[in-house]
């Protein structure tokens, strides 16, 4: 039976140590022909990068307690203001899909070492972070984060869907579990903010595609 979205927000954990399994053809041609969309509909440049286990085998990658990465998806895309955001938003859709085929995934920003032959990034573009994909040796944990009364602000009551939305964000990854952002409703319109905090345009792109999962409004945000 296949994985629900809510399923996969609520079962989707960050993990940093993999198993030795591949990728299947299978699950690679799925993940490429999504991300062939993605880049088509978002004007990016993103790439799913397999078997490549350079990128994770330094100190860094080490100190950052990631082990039997070979497989990622690189976040490139034309340099912009938009730019983090958008790979935020996107990348959070492969991961959540992802997690529905049964593979495990890690946002990375900094512990892990870019090979250049490993994926290209054009003129004009820049690469913004990267996803550790594949089996994980566990399924990771979920980390305590903020009350849902902290993470919107509305004058009165609220519908369903912007508290199902909400709930949806609250189960997002973000940069150390910071939760740096905050929804607002206010005469039936939703707005969504990203607070001072490390990554938090990246953040703010995620959260916004689980408001728009979990509220069952595609496409509220515009990305």
């Amino acid at each position: 039976m296949t994985m629900t979205m809510m399923e996969a927000m609520e079962n989707r954990h960050s993990v940093r140590a993999y198993t030795d399994e591949p990728l299947s053809a299978e699950i690679v041609s799925q993940l490429n022909d999504m991300i062939k969309k993605i880049n088509t509909a978002a004007g990016l440049h993103l790439q799913l990068v397999t078997e490549e286990p350079k990128a994770f085998s330094s100190a860094l990658a080490r100190y950052g307690k990631f082990s039997g990465v070979k497989n990622y998806i690189a976040l490139i895309g034309p340099k912009g203001n938009d730019l983090a955001e958008k790979c935020g938003y996107y990348g959070e859709m492969l991961v959540l899909k992802a997690q529905q085929l049964g593979l495990n995934t890690c946002w990375v920003a900094l512990t892990f070492k870019k090979i250049p032959e490993a994926f290209v990034v054009e003129k004009g573009e820049k690469l913004v972070m990267v996803i550790a994909i594949g089996y994980g040796k566990t399924q990771g944990s979920a980390h305590k984060g903020k009350k849902i009364s902290e993470l919107f602000r509305a004058e009165g009551s609220v519908p369903q869907w912007f508290t199902d939305g909400v709930y949806a964000a609250s189960l997002a990854p973000t940069a150390m579990n910071q939760q740096k952002f905050v929804f607002t409703y206010d005469s039936g319109e939703v707005s969504a903010e990203a607070l001072r905090g490390v990554h938090a345009k990246t953040d703010l792109g995620i959260v916004k595609y689980h408001f728009e999962a979990g509220s069952s409004k595609p496409g509220l945000f515009g990305l």
